[in-house]
């Protein structure tokens, strides 16, 4: 899902400049669909998402075999578990260049025994890669003071995927609504901050009429659920609408006024990007990405992570202050279009190819 989603179009535009691209991840159908899509090769070779000693075992066995029997210039790996194994197989097979992006990190919200194993599996990925890019400033910090020392390079303005700002787009006939609608995209987790959001949505809706919570996207009950009282108020309180996850959600964007993200730890979100070229402003908590992403007051409203409090004045101030919320609206494309734009960061990234592959 994760090469579906970050590398779609990118893979078909590399093969056209005269790469030989080859996709490997877990065989399912998005590396089916990706395949056929971006018309490359794809490789499937089954791993764990989380800690899975005997199968991470196995899966790093088929990895070095693969990587032995292709023989590949560069390999560049992108998600937390895939890049551990991608990276520890690339220098067992001796690939030359071996290139992983940290696109979030997982270990700074653990604590104990977990966060020791997190930050270990970080280290082994940085110390087997030779080429290692943050997706932006926060993550490039964090990694800089806990994980290692070896240079790294944040390309253009962060971000790994950038925005087609003609698919993320308003459309023209967007008519004008008389409530304010606030949405939040993503997985619906504790982690997000979903507890804080709905609790402060529901102290909201009892001063406000007609204000609504907009969630788009998937619980996952087995992970990192949500309270069970936030669950009962996401299902039974009339102002909140729950849609599941989606593929396409510009229909509701265009639904809403102000994206709320209270999340507790990202690398870099493309919801808030997205949001952005959509034109609305968000109201974001003060963690790597986002806050490099809005400027307080200016496309956005910054409040500390895990402060419901915070969360709920400043939803109350962009209610409010409909003038100032519109000005901050104004300015979210302009934001994304001068540094977030999809030609511009998959060029970043070419270059950035360019520069450590080696020489034929």
């Amino acid at each position: 899902m994760s090469l579906n989603i970050f590398c779609g179009g990118l893979l078909r535009e590399l093969k056209n400049e005269g790469y030989d691209v080859v996709a490997l991840s877990s065989p399912d159908e998005d590396l089916k669909e990706l395949g056929e899509r971006e018309g490359v090769r794809t490789i499937g070779v089954q791993m764990e998402r989380h800690v899975s000693p005997l199968k991470d075992l196995v899966s790093l066995v088929k990895l070095t075999r693969v990587l032995r029997e292709e023989k590949p210039d560069m390999v560049h790996s992108m998600t937390p578990k895939a890049g551990l194994l991608c990276m520890m197989a690339a220098k067992i097979a001796g690939v030359p260049v071996r290139l992983h992006t940290f696109t979030g990190l997982v270990w700074p919200t653990a604590t104990g025994f977990s966060r020791k194993i997190l930050m270990m599996t970080d280290r082994i990925t940085c110390a087997c890669a030779t080429h290692i890019v943050p997706e932006g400033e926060g993550v490039k910090q964090d990694l800089q003071r806990y994980i290692t020392k070896k240079p790294m390079n944040v390309l253009g303005y962060g971000n790994v995927r950038g925005v087609d700002l003609d698919y993320w787009k308003r459309k023209n006939n967007c008519v004008k609504r008389d409530s304010l609608t606030f949405i939040f995209v993503g997985r619906i987790v504790r982690d997000k901050g979903v507890n804080e959001l709905v609790s402060a949505f529901m102290k909201l809706n009892q001063l406000y009429k007609g204000i609504r919570l907009l969630l788009v996207g998937s619980y996952e009950e087995n992970l990192d659920p949500v309270l069970p009282e936030t669950k009962r108020l996401i299902d039974t309180c009339e102002s909140i609408e729950a849609v599941g996850a989606q593929k396409d959600v510009r229909p509701f964007y265009e639904k809403s006024d102000v994206l709320v993200f209270p999340s507790y730890r990202e690398g870099f979100p493309n919801v808030v990007i997205e949001a952005g070229a959509m034109e609305l402003p968000s109201i974001v908590t003060d963690i790597n990405g986002s806050r490099e992403i809005i400027e307080n007051w200016k496309n956005g409203v910054i409040v500390p992570p895990r402060d419901g409090q915070a969360l709920y004045d400043a939803m109350k101030w962009v209610i409010e202050y409909p003038e100032e919320r519109g000005k901050m609206a104004e300015a979210a494309r302009p934001m994304v279009e001068n540094r977030y734009e999809q030609g511009f960061v998959r060029q970043c990234l070419k270059d950035y190819y360019k520069e450590i592959m080696p020489s034929s």
